[in-house]
């Protein structure tokens, strides 16, 4: 059954390369009857419906193949490029994280690809975010003035208010809730404006905001992907020119959790 499922699936392999995905699902689906245990099976299937825009299908296909192979790159980089079409952007970012951090563990040469996956579920689901915090602010704005003008108006129609008391107290109110729409006002220009990306962020290579920052022998830092593919074309510093190997890249943690944090609070960023 395994050689059979194997056939099945390089017919789909080219099915899928010339475009016609449904027969390459078909051929998958198929594959998968005779041998419903091999957890790439469930990735080449899940790559079709991912193609054909079937988000549901794909999560269920790489949640399949996570329950066989737990650490499988694939099934979390498509389980990311799923969920963010749902709005679904924790699973999102969540897997797009564990896809990046399988991607460095394991040296896969698709690191620069999952980086930008990261990127863009940070950005998205910051997006989502502040769309949300718009549209309450903005209810708010209206549950608030709406209350207000609800008490002047009351008060207005205050039986003990005399005619000639009118004018001052319906003045008085008249500030207050001019006073509201200028602190909302602020607010909301203050959130609009977009600050710069901090130098420290920026990676010198890409000049894109950094993920996975790491710092060379001279303690410069670069983003992962950049200085990587940089080191496999030319294994040498971008700085100094001094030789330098991908074995000699650290971690910077501390770069890479501030730059987390100011993504976290300005997703604009990413598109800076």
């Amino acid at each position: 059954m395994a050689n059979k499922a194997l056939q099945l699936k390089e017919e789909g392999n080219r099915y899928f390369q010339a475009g016609d995905y449904v027969s390459a699902e078909a051929l998958y689906s198929k594959a998968l009857i005779a041998d419903p245990t091999n957890s790439m099976l469930y990735t080449n299937r899940a790559m079709a419906r991912l193609k054909m825009e079937l988000w549901e299908s794909v999560i269920a296909d790489c949640s399949e193949c996570l329950k066989l192979s737990p650490d499988s790159f694939k099934a979390h980089y498509y389980l990311a490029q799923a969920h963010l079409p749902l709005h679904n952007y924790d699973d999102a970012l969540e897997h797009a994280l564990k896809a990046h951090e399988i991607c460095v563990k394991t040296g896969d040469k698709s690191l620069a690809a999952v980086t930008a996956l990261v990127l863009r579920c940070k950005k998205e689901r910051w997006d989502y975010m502040e769309k949300r915090r718009r549209r309450e602010h903005s209810d708010l704005e209206s549950e608030v003035l709406v209350l207000m003008e609800r008490e002047r108006d009351e008060a207005l129609t205050d039986p003990e208010l005399s005619d000639a008391e009118k004018p001052e107290i319906e003045a008085e109110w008249a500030r207050k809730i001019e006073t509201m729409r200028t602190v909302f006002e602020k607010a909301r220009t203050n959130s609009d404006k977009r600050r710069d990306v901090p130098d420290w962020a920026i990676d010198d290579i890409s000049f894109g905001i950094m993920v996975d920052p790491v710092i060379t022998k001279t303690g410069k830092s670069y983003e992962r992907a950049s200085i990587m593919e940089h080191l496999r074309r030319q294994p040498t510093d971008p700085l100094t020119r001094e030789p330098l190997q991908i074995s000699e890249l650290r971690p910077n943690l501390g770069l890479k959790q501030a730059c987390a944090e100011f993504l976290e609070e300005n997703g604009w960023a990413v598109d800076w």
